[in-house]
Parts: C-alpha cells; structure tokens; sequence
C-alpha cells in the first residue's frame, strides 16, 4: 500500500476506533487490519476490514428508518429520536447516502478511498 494512503487509513481508523458510536465489530476489524500492517496478514486483513466498514456504515435512508421507528424512539427516547431524525432528513436532502455520526463518517471516508486501499 502506498505510504500516503497507510498514513491516511492509519489516521482514519483511529478515528473511527475512537468514536462513541462505533461498533464494536468495527472496533475489532480496525484493531486487527492495524496489527496486521506490515505483516504478511496485511493484504487479507485489508479486504476483512474493508468488507466490515461496508457492512457498518449506516446509509441515511436505514438512520431514518430507525429514528422514525418504535424501537428508535425506545433506544434514543422521543426527544432523541425526533432530534435525529430531523438531522438525518436534512443532510439526506443535501445529498448524504449515509449517516454522519463520527464512525459513519471515518468509515466513508475511508471506503472513499477502498480501491486505491485494496490495490
């Protein structure tokens, strides 16, 4: 992997890791693909975690699902719940696929960048 994109991945992934709403799936994959670099792990441990930043990233459409939901409004409280919605709404209309929260958003930064990652 090119050293500017290991730098950047490197920096993004602590982000992530360090985001009170990141998963801890996505906490795990993050740990486990920076423990592999440099390895000869590296490239197999590249693919999982890309693979699991695509399955935990929440598109905007799934993030209003559940803020509108019974369930959302039974996790988060109504107030939350409508504050959230709201805000997923609005950045859906200015075009976000995804949610913005702290992991959301390392993680697609990152995906942003998953071919040059995984060459």
């Amino acid at each position: 992997m090119d050293h500017e994109i290991l730098k950047f991945v490197t920096e993004k992934s602590q982000e992530l890791m360090n985001a009170p709403s990141c998963s801890s799936e996505a906490k795990a994959a993050a740990r486990t693909w920076l423990d592999s670099v440099g390895t000869d792990q590296e490239a197999v441990e590249t693919k999982k975690y890309m693979d699991e930043l695509e399955t935990c990233i929440m598109p905007i459409h799934s993030l209003i699902g559940f803020a509108e939901s019974d369930k959302g409004t039974e996790i988060l409280g109504a107030d939350f719940a409508k504050k959230i919605l709201g805000h997923a709404k609005e950045i859906e209309a200015a075009g976000a696929k995804y949610c913005d929260c702290p992991a959301c958003a390392a993680a697609e930064t990152i995906l942003q960048k998953k071919n040059d990652i995984l060459k």
